[in-house]
């Protein structure tokens, strides 16, 4: 489990394609502190399995599903990415409660900055825009944010200069593609309704 709290802005050094599937080599000389083979790393909020490690990079293996349900799969070498390791039993709960589980992706649409932080408004999936209110959590590529608008079809977040200056969200542009994973609580709650509606019509 993770936290949405990025740890270290990495670098996708190298790709190679594997068929059906591709290779990331990245670079991460945080995260990788103590990091081995078969341990996970939350890359822009997917999470990936690590197969090698040294020197202050690791790779890790990307499904071709991976691939087609992120934005995991238009980025490149010297893409800059979000990392975090998972949280450990005894650490601070800094964010909320996130899978490394991406439900779907969306697409900046606008930046509107200020002198202190930034409004970014997100496109919204259709199926998605059930579990995402006004002062509710959602996690944009690895990173956990407070939503400030929930429209139908987009939501809107505030970005602090911290964020700004230790994410990719500081250097996405309007047109480019983030990983969206809504709050799981919300997914929880809603098959439970339903499972109690069902019953009462039985």
């Amino acid at each position: 489990m993770f936290t949405g709290i990025v740890e270290e802005l990495g670098e996708i050094t190298a790709v190679e394609e594997l068929g059906d599937a591709c290779r990331f080599r990245l670079r991460g000389p945080v995260v990788t502190d103590g990091a081995k083979h078969g341990d996970s790393i939350a890359v822009n909020g997917v999470c990936l399995t690590v197969v090698e490690t040294g020197g202050g990079e690791f790779t890790a293996d990307v499904m071709a599903e991976t691939l087609k349900r992120s934005s995991l799969g238009a980025l490149g070498a010297g893409s800059r990415v979000n990392l975090e390791r998972p949280m450990v039993a005894d650490g601070r709960f800094g964010g909320h409660i996130v899978q490394g589980h991406v439900d779907g992706t969306g697409t900046i649409i606008a930046r509107d900055p200020s002198e202190n932080w930034e409004l970014v408004r997100v496109s919204l999936p259709a199926e998605l825009s059930r579990y995402v209110v006004e002062k509710g959590s959602i996690t944009v590529d690895g990173v956990s944010l407070t939503v400030v608008e929930a429209g139908r079809d987009y939501f809107t977040i505030s970005l602090i200069p911290t964020t700004l200056a230790l994410t990719t969200l500081g250097i996405k542009q309007p047109g480019d593609p983030v990983n969206l994973e809504v709050d799981v609580i919300a997914k929880y709650v809603e098959r439970m309704l339903g499972a109690d509606a069902k019953e009462s019509a039985e």
